[in-house]
C-alpha cells in the first residue's frame, strides 16, 4: 500500500487528500471591506486619517465605502455558502464598537457583528475573529498610538467587550493580526499607517502589541466559556541568505530576529532574544520593558495563525544597501531598525501582482521550522493567497489560472508538511472578496470573488469554484 508520505515524495503533482476534520476557509479584514466609515457611531480609524492624507494611497482610493460588506454582508454570506466554506475570518473594527478607544461599547456597531456572526452559525460557517487588523481608532493615536503603553491597556478593556457581546456565539479569537506589519510598517518605514518613521517608537509599538496581546488573552479566558480558542496571527518570515557566506547568514538571523522572534520569542517562550537587544542596543535600552510585562505576554495560546505570502532573500552590505526589495513597500525610511547593513534582495522566479515571488516551498520549509521549534502548538494557515490581474470578461466570467496555480501548489505544500509532522489543522485563502489593498488602493486583486467596484456585484471567479470543489472533497486534485 502507498502511503501519503510515499504519494507525496514519489509524485508531487498527484491528488493528495487531507486529513479528515481539517479546516477550510477564507479571510477578510474590517477596514478593508466593511465601508459605512462614519455609520451608526464609528469614527476614524488610523487608516481612515492615513488613506485620506494625499500621497499615501494609489489614486487617492479610501476605505469610505470599500466592498459595502456593511450593507452587503448577507450576500457576502450567501457567497460563503456557496461555497462551502467551513469557516471565515473576519475582523472586528475597533472604532465600529468602541469608537474612542475607551469607555463603553457603541451596540450599533456590535449589533452588525452579532447579526453576521448569526448567519455564519445558520449556514454552518464557523466564525473566527479578530480583534484587530491595523485599524486603531484614531484617538489613541493621537495620545500616542502603540508605542505607548496606555494602548495595550485600552486594547484589552475593548478585548473585554467583545468577548462579553459575542463570546457565546464566538468559540474562535485572534488577538492581532500580523503586528509586524502595525509596529514596523506603521511605525518604522510609514508605509502603513500611521505613517510615521521613527525607529524606536517601531520597537516600543512591538512591545506594547506583545503586551497588548497578553492582556488581550487575558481578558478573553477571564470571559469566554471553557472551549473557546484563543491565538494570535504572525506573518512569520521565511527568511534565506543571498549566498552560503557567513556574513549573510547572520543577516538572515538579525532580520529573523526583528521579523519573527521579537514576537515569538515573549508570545511563546517568555523572553526577548538576547540577540535582538544587542543587535538594536545603539537605539534603545529596552526601558520600556517593565518587571512583569513578559510573564503578562507569555499566555497560553491553543493555536497560532500564519499568514505566508513569498520568501525573503537578504545578504549583508557595507550599509549602503537598500530595504526597498523587502516587499513591503517604497519608503526613504527603513521597516528595520538596527539592520543598517542588511540588503534585500527579489527571489527569482514568477511573480505575482504585487511583485511577490511566487515559491511554496518557503511555506513548506516556514511550517517545518515551526513544528519543531513549537511541537505542541496546533497551526492554521491564516492567511495565503496572491493578487493577479483579474478582468471581467465579455460573458462577465473571470478566469484566474494563475491563481489557481499558486493556491495548488501552496496547498500541496501544506499537505506535505502535514505528512512530514507539521500540526496543520487548517487553511483560510486570502482573500473572500478583491478589497482595498492598503497603500495600493483598489489597484490589487486578491480575492476569490470579483468585485466590480462601481456597481459592488460580485462575481466568483474560476478559482473560487475551484477552490469550492477543494472545500467540498478534501481531496487537492492533481497539477
Amino acid at each position: 500500500m502507498v502511503t501519503a508520505a510515499q504519494q507525496t515524495a514519489s509524485s508531487p503533482d498527484a491528488a493528495l487528500t487531507f486529513p479528515k476534520g481539517f479546516l477550510w476557509g477564507s479571510a477578510t479584514a474590517s477596514y478593508q471591506i466593511e465601508g459605512a466609515a462614519a455609520e451608526d457611531g464609528r469614527t476614524p480609524s488610523i487608516w481612515d486619517t492615513y488613506a485620506r492624507t494625499p500621497g499615501r494611497v494609489r489614486n487617492g482610493d479610501t476605505g469610505d465605502t470599500a466592498t459595502d460588506h456593511y450593507h452587503r454582508w448577507r450576500e457576502d454570506v450567501a457567497l460563503m455558502a456557496e461555497l462551502g466554506l467551513g469557516a471565515y475570518r473576519f475582523s472586528l473594527a475597533w472604532p465600529r464598537i468602541q469608537p474612542t478607544g475607551h469607555g463603553p461599547a457603541v451596540q450599533k456597531g456590535l449589533d452588525f457583528y452579532r447579526r453576521l456572526v448569526d448567519d455564519l452559525l445558520d449556514k454552518g460557517i464557523q466564525p473566527v475573529a479578530t480583534l484587530y487588523h491595523w485599524d486603531l481608532p484614531q484617538e489613541l493615536e493621537d495620545a500616542g498610538g502603540w508605542p505607548e503603553r496606555a494602548t495595550a491597556e485600552r486594547f484589552a478593556e475593548y478585548a473585554a467587550l467583545a468577548a462579553d457581546a459575542l463570546g457565546d456565539r464566538v468559540k474562535t479569537w485572534t488577538t492581532l493580526n500580523e503586528p509586524w506589519c502595525s509596529a514596523f510598517l506603521g511605525y518604522g518605514s510609514g508605509v502603513h499607517a500611521p505613517g510615521r518613521t521613527e525607529p524606536v517608537a517601531a520597537l516600543r509599538a512591538a512591545h506594547h502589541l506583545n503586551l497588548g496581546h497578553g492582556l488581550a488573552v487575558q481578558a478573553l479566558r477571564d470571559r469566554l466559556p471553557a472551549d473557546a480558542r484563543c491565538s494570535v496571527t504572525l506573518n512569520i518570515h521565511q527568511v534565506r541568505p543571498l549566498t552560503a557566506d557567513d556574513a549573510d547568514t547572520d543577516a538572515v538571523r538579525r532580520i529573523d530576529a526583528l521579523a519573527n522572534r521579537v514576537f515569538t520569542g515573549p508570545m511563546l517562550q517568555g523572553a526577548y532574544p538576547e540577540d535582538l537587544l544587542k543587535d538594536t542596543a545603539e537605539l534603545t535600552d529596552w526601558s520600556f520593558v517593565r518587571d512583569g510585562d513578559l510573564r503578562q505576554i507569555h499566555q497560553p495560546l491553543d493555536f497560532l495563525g500564519v499568514n505566508y505570502y513569498t520568501p525573503t532573500v537578504v545578504s549583508t552590505t557595507d550599509g549602503s544597501g537598500t530595504h526597498t526589495s523587502d516587499g513591503h513597500g517604497r519608503s526613504a525610511h527603513s521597516p528595520w531598525p538596527g539592520a543598517d547593513k542588511v540588503a534585500f534582495h527579489q527571489p527569482p522566479g514568477e511573480t505575482t501582482a504585487m511583485g511577490w515571488a511566487v515559491d511554496p516551498t518557503g511555506l513548506y520549509d516556514l511550517l517545518r521550522r515551526l513544528a519543531a521549534d513549537f511541537p505542541r502548538l496546533p497551526l492554521y494557515i491564516t492567511e495565503n493567497g496572491a493578487a493577479f490581474d483579474d478582468y471581467a470578461d465579455p460573458s462577465g466570467q473571470v478566469n484566474d489560472p494563475a491563481r489557481i496555480a499558486y493556491v495548488r501548489g501552496h496547498l500541496a505544500a501544506v499537505h506535505r508538511a502535514i505528512v512530514d509532522g507539521a500540526d496543520v489543522r487548517g487553511y483560510f485563502l486570502w482573500s473572500l472578496l478583491d478589497n482595498f489593498e492598503w497603500a495600493h488602493g483598489y489597484s490589487k486583486r486578491f480575492g476569490a470573488v470579483y468585485v466590480d467596484y462601481p456597481t459592488g456585484t460580485r462575481i466568483p471567479k474560476a478559482s473560487a469554484r475551484w477552490y469550492a470543489e477543494v472545500v467540498r472533497s478534501g481531496v487537492l486534485p492533481g497539477a
